[in-house]
């Protein structure tokens, strides 16, 4: 029989009804205890994924996390707790690119798939330790030349290229002399015998925006930055170990990529100059597509420098090579411009991409063919290789696109990409005058950052790289992110001068751990918040950032209100200038106990 409370009232039994009263009260606050009163204050949102979370992979561990289900209410999270990544490569640990169970899964390993992006359903939660011995990095221009060797302990290729002086390694340090797979007289004596056989690209000037294609460990775009040159280096992660890692700890720009099945996640049209000096890239395989793609960030009018043994051994086998290059450079219409070998043996061969489609119109074979401008797209990101050729831009009177202002007036011209919208120039110069103000009257005087021990940069929601180019006259470079959920002006950063790159940053950037020493955020978390967690953010920030690095948010009140707990959380002293200015410093502190 149900026990009746009118009842018990009237039979006065009221020392059982206290002791019920008291029994419900405990069970409600212990339910309410369960649930995380900094993650309601933080408003967390739902993750992309509905779905189950799926299993880590097998050398790291993420930190739990759970999907709601379909209409229920986001995940709560305490951010105050935090765990360590573990496994062989915990320290290196990158989650788009060490997703082992699917890479493991891979139907097809033809085209350098297992080196492509395979993200996990969720962004990790953990944090990943330090290497043994851990130090605040060499500082630039001195790291250009040597770094702690316990920053990057990776001895492979210090032995896998003894004979080729990229890299060795010198007590405490390791030293990279200048040399290379084709650099045998030094990478200086190869700059200038690139310029000497082709004096219009003309370094610093009309050349100043290049990307080097398998870059080793980036000696060539370090050495580049004395002629007022910017180079994006890339390569794929491991082909030789630790290469990109090693170019970033010295101060280097460069990022981990690879040229598969994919487009790189760069704009069309916007490259200088690329290079490619033993790349080791096929470029003939898969009907051409790898060349191809190099074709279609090349500026109109830029210039591919190949230096490689079929262009200068005259055996069978690389001739074989370079008879089908020369086949396919005229199916694109590439024109070999100069070629030329140094008093080392070693040549190089030097191609211009034309300036109009006019050439692509009188070919005999429409092979490769011309690509459907409907299906056209600026930003590339998991998008498919083309096979086809994209018809050179033209302006609105149908002119060809004019090549951009020689460096560094082009900083702060009109950039040929700009939108023809109306105001679109005038909004331009109001950016740029705004960054200038704003970084020298707050960033650089009002705030509590150390810009001498600042070298890599990252702007994570760049815009027109404003802030970049405020800067320019700092011994520091800056990685421009613009984010594929917003306004594409990738292309204008280009056409200024700088480098930048396509990314989601509901997702992990493609770098390796403690590579960067500022990160820089200018309302960037609303329009991330409506579709991933930002404390997943902050766990890939503190991923990337290094100890002693800074992290620089201009945002709205409300939501500096939410990152500074998270920030916090991870043992960052955290600063907050005129209630929109957040200035979070990392330390040497890990989830461990270790500082």
């Amino acid at each position: 029989m149900a026990i009746s409370v009118q009842n018990l009232i009237k039979e006065r039994k009221y020392p059982f009804i206290f002791s019920l009263l008291a029994l419900i009260l405990i069970t409600s606050l212990l339910l309410t205890k369960t649930q995380s009163p900094i993650a309601f204050t933080l408003g967390l949102v739902q993750s992309r994924s509905q779905s189950t979370s799926p299993s880590p992979p097998p050398l790291v561990q993420i930190f739990p996390t759970s999907n709601p289900g379909p209409g229920q209410p986001p995940p709560v999270h305490d951010p105050l707790s935090w765990s360590l990544c573990n496994g062989a490569v915990a320290a290196d640990y990158i989650p788009c690119l060490d997703n082992f169970k699917a890479i493991k899964a891979l139907k097809s390993r033809r085209h350098m798939e297992r080196k492509e992006r395979h993200c996990p359903e969720r962004s990790p939660r953990c944090l990943v330790p330090l290497p043994r011995g851990y130090r605040v990095p060499v500082p630039w221009p001195k790291s250009r030349d040597m770094i702690w060797f316990d920053n990057v302990p990776h001895p492979k290729l210090v032995e896998y290229k003894k004979d080729q002086n990229w890299v060795r390694k010198s007590g405490e340090y390791l030293v990279f002399p200048g040399g290379g797979t084709q650099f045998k007289d030094g990478v200086t004596h190869y700059i200038e015998f690139i310029e000497k056989t082709l004096p219009v690209i003309e370094w610093g000037k009309r050349t100043r925006v290049i990307l080097d294609v398998g870059c080793g460990v980036a000696s060539f775009g370090g050495y580049l930055l004395d002629k007022d040159v910017i180079t994006m280096s890339f390569a794929p992660k491991d082909e030789h170990e630790a290469q990109i890692q090693l170019a970033l700890e010295r101060g280097i720009p460069a990022t981990l990529s690879v040229i598969g099945t994919q487009k790189l996640p760069f704009p069309d049209n916007v490259y200088d100059l690329i290079h490619c000096a033993r790349c080791r890239v096929p470029w003939e395989s898969d009907g051409g597509k790898p060349l191809v793609e190099l074709n279609r960030i090349l500026r109109p009018g830029g210039f591919f420098v190949w230096s490689a043994t079929p262009v200068y051994l005259n055996d069978e086998r690389h001739q074989t090579i370079w008879n089908s290059m020369v086949a396919l450079t005229e199916s694109i219409c590439w024109k070999v411009v100069a070629k030329g070998v140094d008093s080392s043996g070693i040549g190089l061969v030097i191609y211009k991409k034309p300036v109009s489609s006019s050439c692509y119109e009188t070919r005999k074979d429409n092979i490769p063919p011309m690509c459907d401008q409907n299906n056209g797209q600026n930003i590339s990101w998991y998008t498919p290789l083309d096979s086809c050729l994209a018809p050179l831009p033209v302006d609105g009177m149908g002119n060809s696109y004019s090549w951009p202002a020689p460096w560094p007036k082009r900083l702060n011209s009109k950039p040929p990409h700009l939108s023809a919208e109306r105001d679109a120039e005038e909004i331009f110069y109001e950016d740029t005058e705004h960054w200038s103000a704003l970084v020298l009257d707050v960033y650089l005087e009002g705030l509590a950052i150390n810009w001498s021990s600042v070298r890599n940069v990252m702007d994570m929601n760049a815009g027109y790289g404003g802030f970049a180019a405020s800067l320019r006259d700092m011994p520091l470079w800056v990685m421009n992110v613009i984010p594929v959920n917003g306004p594409d002006t990738l292309s204008v950063i280009f056409d200024r001068g700088l480098i930048g790159i396509y990314h989601d940053w509901c997702e992990s950037f493609n770098t390796y751990p403690r590579t960067y020493d500022l990160l820089h955020s200018s309302f960037l978390f609303k329009n991330l918040t409506q579709r991933c967690d930002i404390i997943e953010v902050a766990a890939e920030m503190d991923r990337i950032l290094r100890p002693g690095g800074f992290v620089l948010v201009q945002d709205t009140v409300e939501m500096i209100n939410n990152l500074t707990p998270i920030f916090r959380s991870l043992h960052w002293s955290v600063d907050l200038y005129q209630e929109q200015f957040l200035v979070g410093k990392k330390g040497f502190w890990r989830p461990d106990g270790r500082s």
